[in-house]
C-alpha cells in the first residue's frame, strides 16, 4: 500500500534517517561534479571582463555564497518556527543543523567580497549598506548557534533560538534591497528575474553550476549533521530514562 506523503511524513526520526541515507551520497556526487564543471567554465572558459579583468572571476564563488547565506537563514528561521509552533522536534534539529552551514557561506561571501573589493574599490572593506547587513547576518548566525548551545535543556534552547531566528529574518530583505534603498558602492543584482542577464552566457552557466554545487553541499552537510543531532538526543534521552528508572528503584 502506497504511503500518502505530507509535509510531516518525514518528521519521525526513523523516516528522516531513511531519506537522508538515500539522498546524502547523491548530493555529494552532484556537489563534486557541478563544482568541477563550474570552476572549469568559470576560470577556464568564461571570457575576461573588459572592466575588471581577471579579478571579476571571484563572482563565481562570491555570488552563490551570498545567495546561500540568505536562503539558508530563511530556511533556518522557517524550520525553527515550525518546531516552536507545532512542537516538531525534527524541525528544530534541522534548524540547528542549518546554522553552521549558513554561517560558513556568509563568511565566504564576506571574505570573497573583500578579495573582490580590493582591486575593484581599492579597499578591503567599506561600511556599505549591503556589506554591513551581510556582516550582521553572520552575527545572527553565530548568535543563534551560541544561544541554542548555551541552554542545557534542548527544548528551551530550540524555543529561544527560534525567537532569535524569526526576529533576525527581518535582515534578509534589508540585504537584498539595500542596493535599491540606499546609494551604495556595491553593484546591483547580478541576475534579475525581470530582465535578461547582462553577462555572457558562459558566465551565467558557471554561476548557476556553482550555485547547484553549493546547494548540493548544503543538503549533504545539513542532512548529515541533522542525523548526528538526532542520534545525540536519542542517546541523551536514553541516559535520562535509565537514571530516572534507577532513582525510582532506589
Amino acid at each position: 500500500m502506497m504511503t500518502r506523503l505530507s509535509w510531516t511524513t518525514f518528521a519521525a526520526p526513523s523516516r528522516f534517517e531513511s531519506l537522508a541515507s538515500a539522498l546524502v551520497p547523491w548530493c555529494w556526487v552532484v556537489c563534486v561534479l557541478t563544482t568541477m564543471a563550474g570552476l572549469y567554465v568559470g576560470f577556464m572558459v568564461a571570457p575576461t571582463d573588459f572592466q575588471q579583468g581577471q579579478a571579476y572571476r571571484i563572482i563565481f564563488i562570491h555570488v552563490p555564497a551570498a545567495w546561500m547565506s540568505m536562503v539558508l537563514y530563511l530556511a533556518m528561521a522557517f524550520w525553527a518556527g515550525v518546531g516552536w509552533a507545532f512542537r516538531i522536534r525534527l524541525a528544530s534539529m534541522l534548524a540547528r543543523a542549518i546554522a553552521p552551514t549558513g554561517a560558513m557561506f556568509t563568511f565566504i561571501a564576506l571574505w570573497t567580497g573583500a578579495l573582490w573589493g580590493k582591486p575593484t574599490w581599492g579597499t578591503w572593506w567599506v561600511w556599505d549598506a549591503r556589506l554591513t547587513s551581510e556582516l550582521i547576518l553572520l552575527f545572527l548566525y553565530l548568535g543563534y548557534i551560541a544561544l541554542v548551545e548555551a541552554i542545557d535543556d534542548p527544548q528551551r534552547g530550540d524555543h529561544a533560538g527560534a525567537l532569535l531566528a524569526l526576529v533576525g529574518a527581518v535582515n534578509i530583505p534589508i540585504i537584498y534591497f539595500s542596493v535599491r534603498w540606499w546609494n551604495t558602492l556595491h553593484q546591483g543584482a547580478t541576475i534579475n528575474m525581470s530582465a535578461a542577464p547582462s553577462m555572457a552566457s558562459t558566465m551565467l552557466v558557471a554561476m548557476l553550476l556553482m550555485t547547484a554545487a553549493f546547494w548540493a553541499y548544503a543538503f549533504a552537510v545539513v542532512f548529515t549533521r541533522t542525523r548526528a543531532i538526532v542520534i545525540e538526543r536519542e542517546r541523551d534521552a536514553q541516559w535520562v530514562a535509565v537514571l530516572t528508572r534507577a532513582v525510582k528503584e532506589s
